[in-house]
This record gives C-alpha cells, sequence and structure tokens, in this order.
C-alpha cells in the first residue's frame, strides 16, 4: 500500500456521541482522515463513562471507537460555541452529527445551513427511526431498533425471552452506512466540485439487517422463528453441543452434508429421502439435528473440528474472546492494535489495501487535549476578515 494512507487530507468534523456517528468517525480516521471530535465541555461524550472498565480515565467502549481523533471542547447552548462549529465545518470535507432529531436545525447546524456556507461539505447525518414518518422526532438506540426492527424476534431460541445480538450491530451497521455515503459523496464531488447531505438511521439499518427474512415471509406468509444459531433455510448450519464445548457446523450443501454423514458414521443418511436434499432436510430438521447432536456430544470440539476439517466440511469451535485474540489466525492477520499512550488493545480495520491494513499511529483523545486547535482556528478566521 503506499505510504500515503487513502484520506489523508480529508478533514472530518465529528459532532457525534455513544455508538453510530463515532463509529463512522473512526472507520474514516483509521483510513488517514484527520478526525476532529466536538464534546461537552467538561463531560464529553457519553461513552467516556460507560464502564468499568476504564483506560486512562474513559470507558474502554470510548477508546474502541474514538482512537485516532482529536478532541475539542465545544458548547453548543452558546453563539461562541456555534460559531466555532460553523467555522471548523467551512474549513473541513465532511461534517457527520447524531444529534437529537431537529436539534442541529434549531441551532443553525444543519445540512441546508453548514453546506451553503461550503457547498464541497458533505454532511452526514444519523437519526434514529429516519428523516420522515411518524416516528421521526424520536430518539433510539442500538436495542431498540433490535426490538422495533425485528431483529430480537428471529434471534435467540425458540420459547426463551428475547435477547439482543451481543454486539452493537445496529449503531456500528448505521455508521458503516454513513461512511458509505461519505466515500460516495467525496467521490461525486470529484466529478461535480460540490458536496451535498448523506442521511443514516438506525431504524432503516435494522431494516436492511432483515434482507433474507422480507421476502421469505413475503413469499409464505409464515412469521419467521428463533433459530438459536442456526438459520431456517438451511440444515445442518448450527452449534451443536461436543463434550467439552459447542461447534458450529455448516454443511450448506448436499455434497457437504453428505460429507458430514460419512464422518458422522451415516453415509446412509446422505441417500435417504428425508435427508437428500437441503429442503427435506429444512423440513426434518427436528429429526435430523437431534440424531446428530446426539453424536457430537461424544467427542470433543477438537477432535470433531480435525475429523470434519479433514472431509472439507466447514466448522468452527465456539471462542471466548480470550482464546480469540490467542489464536494464531489472529495474530498472523495483525489486525490488533495497542493504544499508543494507555497500551490498551483495540481491535484494527477489517481491511486491506494493496495486502496491508492501515496502520495509524494514534491514541484514545483526552477530553479537550487539542482545544489549542480552536485557537487556531479564531486567529486564521480572524485573520481572514483583516
Amino acid at each position: 500500500m503506499d505510504e500515503r494512507p487513502p484520506l489523508a487530507g480529508i478533514r472530518v468534523i465529528e459532532l457525534g456521541h455513544s455508538v453510530a456517528a463515532p463509529y463512522a468517525g473512526l472507520v474514516l480516521a483509521e483510513l488517514g482522515a484527520e478526525v476532529i471530535k466536538v464534546e461537552r465541555p467538561g463531560h464529553g461524550d457519553d461513552a467516556r463513562g460507560w464502564g468499568p472498565p476504564f483506560v486512562d480515565g474513559s470507558g474502554t467502549m470510548f477508546g474502541a471507537f474514538n482512537r485516532h481523533k482529536k478532541s475539542v471542547e465545544i458548547d453548543l447552548k452558546t453563539e461562541a460555541g456555534r460559531a466555532q462549529i460553523r467555522a471548523l465545518a467551512r474549513e473541513a470535507d465532511v461534517f457527520i452529527q447524531n444529534l437529537r432529531p431537529g436539534q442541529a436545525e434549531s441551532i443553525g447546524l444543519g445540512g441546508a445551513a453548514l453546506c451553503g456556507e461550503n457547498p464541497r461539505l458533505i454532511y452526514a447525518s444519523v437519526t434514529a427511526y429516519g428523516e420522515d414518518g411518524p416516528l421521526a422526532p424520536k430518539p433510539g438506540y442500538d436495542p431498540l431498533m433490535q426490538a422495533f426492527g425485528g431483529i430480537m424476534s428471529v434471534t435467540g431460541e425458540e420459547g426463551r425471552p428475547s435477547v439482543r445480538v451481543g454486539t452493537s450491530v445496529v449503531d456500528m451497521g448505521s455508521g458503516m452506512w454513513v461512511v458509505t455515503g461519505v466515500l460516495a459523496g467525496l467521490l461525486r464531488r470529484t466529478q461535480t466540485g460540490r458536496g451535498g447531505t448523506v442521511g443514516a438511521s438506525l431504524y432503516e439499518t435494522a431494516l436492511g439487517w432483515m434482507v433474507f427474512h422480507t421476502p421469505s415471509y413475503a413469499a409464505s406468509g409464515k412469521l419467521p422463528r428463533k433459530q438459536g444459531s442456526g438459520i431456517a433455510m438451511v440444515v445442518p448450519y448450527q452449534a451443536f453441543d461436543a463434550s467439552d464445548g459447542e461447534i458450529v457446523v455448516a454443511a450448506g450443501n448436499d455434497n457437504l452434508f453428505r460429507r458430514l454423514s460419512g464422518a458422522l458414521g451415516h453415509p446412509e443418511w446422505a441417500e435417504d429421502p428425508r435427508f437428500a436434499t437441503n429442503a427435506a432436510r429444512v423440513e426434518n430438521r427436528e429429526t435430523l439435528c437431534p440424531a446428530i447432536a446426539a453424536l457430537i456430544r461424544l467427542e470433543t470440539s477438537e477432535t470433531w473440528f480435525e475429523r470434519l476439517d479433514a472431509v472439507g466440511v466447514p466448522c468452527a469451535p465456539v471462542q471466548t474472546i480470550d482464546r480469540v485474540l490467542s489464536h494464531p489466525q489472529t495474530a498472523a492477520l495483525d489486525i490488533l492494535r495497542r493504544d499508543q499512550r494507555s497500551g490498551a488493545t483495540y481491535m484494527g480495520l477489517p481491511l486491506r489495501f494493496d495486502g496491508a491494513r492501515p496502520d495509524r499511529e494514534g491514541r484514545v483523545p483526552r477530553l479537550g487535549e487539542d482545544n489549542p486547535l480552536l485557537d487556531k482556528l479564531a486567529k486564521s478566521t480572524s485573520n481572514a476578515a483583516e
């Protein structure tokens, strides 16, 4: 990869908090952009207080989403503070915000206002329910959208209470959509010379994650069921208990099922009309999966991994985070990063360019440590006015 990162020279102003907008800012920062994070004086992003554990005074979740950024404190309740934001936006390429719906517009920091002052600006907003509709003014958070968008209805086990996906898939997914929109906007700007607005929302992201459940329900009229670790359309494609843990087996086609049947000591299953095709296996899931489970639990997950891997059946043990971080495959990918200041461990960007992963030197910013940028901005603004 060229030593100059892809977004070097791009300046991003992030007026964001919690996860969605900060995750978008993180990805852009990892790609080389200068990201200036605007925080409330004396308090900062709410995520600074999400803990324990804490590293260097902030919750580890804050560090996960805000490394590589610069932090400035600006009071949006004052006209002077809002003027500072507008001055930052005039010198920026990208502006990201996830304030309460309508708040940015009410204080003169909406897309129309800032793009009017800087026609080359890409202005990205993250809302809860989207820009239109009866719920548009309401706030929202990741678990609310996993519930309202249908994700919880298909997650977990049948007959058990609803559960949330264990990572912030809606928040982070919304941040990724913002990044997609920003990059498309920057490309369009090279062609037209003008910026524009980008909009994403948590609810729309949750709806997007229902991408294959939607046509399935529309075609069948049947509500999708919770499948635990499995999936409704493919069998066997789920976790099974081994003698010492769990292993996920993914026999995603008839040939793989034939190999699995042989490895389990039941090659006749592949010829059984109840199991010979994936459609038949889906219909007879309640017969087949318990039979597989009874065999898997007799030996260790490592034994099954070696046996199934040897015949080309995709499988993987269910690993806890300590095993994930210490696994040689994780080490080989060189994806783990350490904060320069605190030594805390973070996950790097899951993306490569020309075979190399972006590897920015960076640290988690302390609240307001880059406030001198504002003094510099004020001086340059004053000089320009003269």
